[in-house]
């Protein structure tokens, strides 16, 4: 058995001259992954329709990588526009740093506003349909994308000793943590519990209504998340001693309770 899981020793694929960035091939290939399934789900609903999923990814994928970004800069300023920090790198999206939250926010607005487009020139279901077929799939997007993290040496959690634990070179070790060599690989275990989920909506999909679904992919990566987060070192500013994220997790957690709760009541 293996002592621990190594770090890999490349970040980038040079091809004559051509850089490949492996965080941005983790989450291109996530989202491949997350329009496929979603176009074979959305089908389901209308099978007459065509390439409806590309169509709005074209628009939602874009933003959705831009509130991700907005969302990790304005959660970690320090980093860009504190001491030693330099603001340009705030662009620099291949060495890592989305989160989800914006992406969640301003890519389903984007996704609402050119769905709504296209509801008007084609015989489209409910938006609320549309989003419960793409959920699986961006469940799995995210598992993918959390794989860049692990090339990019990033985001791990606390020192741990067990034959799961990620080697972490001393250079990318917090400050205060350079005695330790292993720790908790929270990268893996967020893209397991995103891959479990989206299992969980493909199998109780069917018996959930319309909006149900997105609701409950919100709320379950909430709670996972919450406890990924406890685990977490890098540095966040935190509120009542809690990292930001875990307090946005637990609110938006919340709310997708109470919308996966509503729902059944409001179409009785």
């Amino acid at each position: 058995m293996l002592r621990s899981i190594p770090s890999p020793t490349i970040s980038v694929l040079e091809i004559g001259p051509l850089t490949i960035h492996m965080y941005a091939l983790c989450i291109i290939t996530g989202i491949a992954v997350a329009i496929w399934l979603g176009d074979k789900r959305f089908k389901v609903a209308a099978p007459e329709t065509h390439s409806v999923v590309a169509e709005v990814a074209i628009t939602a994928v874009p933003f959705g990588i831009i509130g991700g970004r907005i969302y990790h800069v304005l959660t970690s300023p320090d980093a860009y526009f504190g001491s030693g920090g330099h603001p340009l790198d705030a662009l620099k999206i291949w060495e890592g740093g989305l989160g989800i939250w914006g992406a969640i926010a301003l890519g389903t607005l984007a996704a609402w506003w050119r769905y709504r487009r296209l509801s008007a020139k084609l015989n489209l279901p409910s938006f609320s349909i549309f989003m419960d077929a793409l959920a699986p799939g961006v469940l799995l997007a995210q598992a993918i994308g959390r794989f860049g993290n692990w090339f990019n040496h990033e985001l791990f959690g606390r020192p741990l000793n067990a034959p799961w634990a990620l080697e972490i070179p001393v250079l990318d070790r917090p400050q205060g943590f350079a005695s330790f060599e292993t720790f908790h690989p929270t990268f893996l275990y967020e893209a397991i519990w995103c891959a479990l989920l989206a299992l969980l909506l493909l199998k109780v999909g069917s018996f959930l209504q319309s909006g149900q679904v997105f609701a409950l992919y919100v709320f379950g990566y909430c709670i996972g998340r919450l406890g990924i987060e406890s685990l977490r070192i890098d540095s966040a500013h935190l509120i009542g001693g809690l990292r930001i994220n875990m307090w946005v997790s637990v609110f938006i957690a919340l709310g997708a309770l109470v919308v996966f709760l509503k729902i059944p009541k409001q179409r009785q």
